[in-house]
């Protein structure tokens, strides 16, 4: 069964690459969304676990309200709004939310330092 998390771009993406493997589709917007990018979402997720991560700002807030309505189902993953978007959230932090989400199992966890 996959998993998918939609992100709005594509260093969000490769920030989400670094901790997670490779059972996890990650999808993006690409910061916009129109009818034919949604549309393309909803055929390739259909009803499987899906979890929205957008930036804690404007634009973030309103792709997150459109998909929210499109996959009233998806889990919610949020960064602070003290970090620069997605991307620029520490990897402690964003598995931390993961861990929240209960996808411990997806996570590449760093190795443990001494």
């Amino acid at each position: 069964m996959p998993i998918y998390i939609i992100v709005e771009g594509k260093n969000d993406k490769s920030k989400l690459r670094r901790v997670l493997n490779d059972e996890v589709e990650i999808l993006c917007t690409f910061g916009t969304l129109n009818t034919l990018k949604l549309e393309q979402l909803r055929r390739k997720i259909r009803d499987e676990e899906t979890y929205l991560f957008m930036d804690n700002d404007s634009s973030g807030k309103r792709i997150r309200g459109i998909l929210r309505d499109a996959f009233p189902d998806a889990g919610h993953i949020y960064t602070s709004r003290g970090y620069a978007g997605v991307e620029g959230t520490p990897d402690e932090y964003i598995i931390k939310q993961l861990e929240k989400a209960g996808l411990e199992e997806y996570i590449m966890y760093p190795p443990a330092s001494f």
